[in-house]
């Protein structure tokens, strides 16, 4: 078995960006003495992608020594998959091989791989170590315009300057299977490294850990990415455990909290209807959808809302699926180097109760 990769700043850093909200999602880490392994994630590899499968509350419950807040804390429950391309996406160039079609599977503590790539990125003078991490466009992204050709020239002029090389690679550190980081520089200024302990896995077992499989959305509604929902939930979540997302196929959603203490509506209008090609057919009015969501489960779910840079999301779609689910689908920025999604439960509801 053998896994190794070159990743250029912009490829380090946009793994953190997507890893940091997952990491607070799912706990696991209590301090740099802990060597849990186990936290729910799970990452699989092949020539083609890098996915990550991660449940929420599966970890601990502490972050860095401290008790997890806000919307972690009611993160049960929630499944979190994300899935970025290897070849012209994720690595300069990678790789790997096994007896099992070239497929690698093992479990990680994700807040324990979040502290090495910050660290590798403060290595390199990047902003790792924030809440808002600086973003650059992935010079080998394959976009054409001539914004992102400009970067391309300009990232790789800097690369070339300060020869920074940051290998990822599987290895075994005091006989422990690892996740390794090197960063150096080919004058030997600078030479760090990270090993972030893993549990290989059968890569059958990944069958275990696919995103859960859901029906058809009643209701799909693209966001743009000037119209955050995490503002308004977080102050709806102060006023109720439950938060009644309605939405509407005619471009509408409404976020409601209805008790005895305060009854409050935020209407979004305006967004975009996405329809699936098979289930494209003409109606005389418009697909409504009702859920009853817990508040912190849908807070935690828009963690990325805060702190991932701009630049590296592209869009997000909210689909409703009646009694079932709710998911958030993210979509990186290039569009072409991947995408987290996340699948948030629901309360069931009964037909007197979806009233707009």
């Amino acid at each position: 078995m053998r896994f190794k990769s070159k990743m250029a700043m912009e490829h380090v850093q946009l793994l953190h960006n997507v890893i940091l909200p997952i990491s607070r999602l799912t706990g696991g880490g209590g301090g740099p003495d802990d060597k849990s392994i186990g936290s729910g994630t799970t990452i699989y590899l092949d020539p083609e992608v890098l996915r990550i499968s991660s449940r929420g509350g599966a970890g601990r419950t502490v972050d860095g020594g401290h008790q997890l807040g806000g919307g972690e804390q009611g993160a049960e429950g929630i499944a979190c998959f994300s899935e970025l391309i290897a070849v012209n996406g994720i690595f300069l160039e990678h790789k790997i091989e096994s007896i099992a079609d070239n497929v690698i599977v093992f479990d990680i503590n994700l807040v324990h791989l979040r502290t090495a790539l910050a660290a590798t990125l403060q290595s390199l003078g990047g902003g790792g170590g924030g809440e808002r991490a600086n973003s650059a466009p992935l010079h080998n992204s394959g976009r054409g315009d001539e914004r992102n050709a400009s970067s391309r020239r300009s990232s790789s002029s800097y690369h070339s300057t300060s020869s920074v090389i940051v290998v990822m690679k599987l290895a075994k550190r005091g006989g422990v299977p690892c996740l390794c980081l090197d960063t150096s520089t080919a004058n030997g200024t600078l030479d760090v490294h990270h090993a972030v302990p893993v549990k290989i896995l059968r890569a059958e077992e990944w069958q275990h850990y696919l995103p859960p499989v859901v029906n058809t959305p009643d209701v799909q509604l693209e966001f743009q990415l000037e119209r955050p929902l995490r503002p308004v939930i977080e102050r709806l979540k102060a006023m109720s455990p439950i938060i009644y997302v309605d939405g509407s196929m005619a471009g509408e959603l409404v976020l409601r909290v209805d008790n005895d203490a305060v009854s409050v509506k935020t209407f979004y209008d305006k967004l975009i209807p996405r329809v699936d090609e098979e289930s494209e057919q003409p109606q005389a009015d418009p697909a409504r959808c009702t859920l009853k969501v817990d508040s912190k489960k849908l807070l935690a779910s828009l963690q990325w809302q805060s702190s991932m840079a701009r630049g590296t999301v592209g869009s997000y779609i909210i689909c409703l699926v009646a009694n079932e689910m709710m998911v958030v689908h993210v979509v990186l920025e290039p569009e072409d180097v991947g995408f987290f999604t996340y699948y948030i439960p629901v309360h069931f509801l009964s037909p007197d109760m979806m009233d707009f």
